[in-house]
């Protein structure tokens, strides 16, 4: 890892008059170069087909009737009806669960580290049995899409080596949300330090990393 040298006036969160370029494979993305993001991506088997299919479904009804852009109330509809139902199904622990296995989420952990510093900055981030969320922020000029897509292919690569597989591990695209304010930003490291005991996981079945700045944020010691 190439760690920072960080100052807080650095984090820059979503602004709501700029320029957003807008993307979408199977889900929405917004990016704006060197913002704040919030990201979450799991394994492909993490989630039964039906359920999958029938979540797809209802998202995608709702999404026709709510045109972005959304006001916070509206976004904050979509996170309590699609990304909490989500969330709920990946912390039943379904599925392989790979990342959990000896070595695996500390390959995980590498990756997402190993070019903090130089492609963006590392806040938080925590590798679950069968799932990984993140925030980071991003360095001018280097797109997420591209970030995250170099994550799966080491990370899938080193992986079935070990497990004498091949092919994909990881679903085909990820979620992703630009942090708005200070009050977002403090709100996702909360989620992402609780996760492993909402999931009730024990020790050796996840990996957490928090940076000190964010420790210190949280009133904590680095």
């Amino acid at each position: 890892m190439n760690q920072p040298s960080f100052q807080w006036s650095e984090i820059r969160f979503l602004n709501g008059e700029g320029e957003i370029d807008k993307s979408r494979r199977r889900l929405p993305h917004w990016q704006q170069d060197g913002k704040t993001f919030f990201v979450t991506f799991r394994l492909n088997d993490s989630i039964p087909v039906e359920v999958l299919n029938s979540w797809r479904e209802e998202r995608q009804q709702w999404l026709a009737d709510h045109p972005q852009p959304w006001s916070a109330e509206t976004e904050a509809e979509y996170h309590r009806v699609f990304s909490a139902t989500m969330d709920r199904y990946l912390d039943q622990g379904l599925g392989s669960c790979l990342l959990a296995k000896a070595g695996h989420g500390t390959t995980t952990a590498s990756a997402f580290r190993f070019y903090d510093g130089l492609r963006y900055v590392m806040h938080s981030f925590v590798v679950m049995p069968n799932h990984v969320h993140l925030l980071l922020s991003l360095m001018d000029d280097h797109p997420m899409a591209k970030i995250v897509a170099d994550w799966k292919r080491f990370t899938a690569r080193t992986i079935n080596q070990a497990e004498g597989g091949s092919g994909g591990i990881w679903m085909e695209d990820y979620f992703d949300r630009l942090i708005r304010d200070w009050d977002h930003f403090i709100n996702v490291c909360r989620y992402i330090g609780r996760n492993p005991e909402k999931a009730k996981l024990s020790e050796g079945r996840f990996v957490f990393y928090e940076a000190p700045w964010v420790m210190r944020l949280l009133g904590k010691t680095p």
